[in-house]
């Protein structure tokens, strides 16, 4: 699967946003839904679950919908697979991030290509804690 065209640089600089929603955030520890926002949150990121079956993981109120979030939020986060993304980008357009980013292996051209329509960035394909190891660490 192919990813984004970022830069090194351009990907650098999208993981200096601090304020991650992270829509299918896993009550799981052993899923990369759990420990992938786990290890951001332990490296000094502001994570904000949101999955309408929890009511709190690591400590955080879940929200059931990123809609319910009253907080700005600059990167949203999407664990779904890649025919369920459309409907959560739709929603996320609405809070107005900075950046959308799909984790490794999810990919939907349609809704990657609304959300640059609306000025936002677009990641695909690639892990956030794979990236700020690389090139954070």
């Amino acid at each position: 699967m192919e990813q984004d065209t970022h830069s090194d640089e351009q990907i650098y600089d999208i993981l200096s946003l601090k304020k991650v929603a992270v829509i299918g955030m896993s009550k799981n520890s052993s899923k990369a839904a759990h420990y992938v926002p786990k290890y951001l949150s332990d490296n000094g990121y502001d994570i904000i679950p949101v999955n309408p079956t929890a009511e709190e993981i690591l400590g955080k109120k879940c929200f059931g919908s990123i809609l319910e979030i009253d907080d700005e939020i600059e990167i949203v986060d999407i664990f779904r697979p890649s025919d369920q993304v459309l409907p959560f980008v739709q929603e996320a357009i609405k809070k107005k991030p900075k950046v959308i980013w799909l984790q490794e292996g999810i990919h939907n051209f349609e809704a990657e290509e609304l959300a640059r329509k609306e000025g936002i960035k677009v990641v695909f394909n690639r892990c956030m804690l794979a990236e700020h190891q690389r090139l954070l660490r």
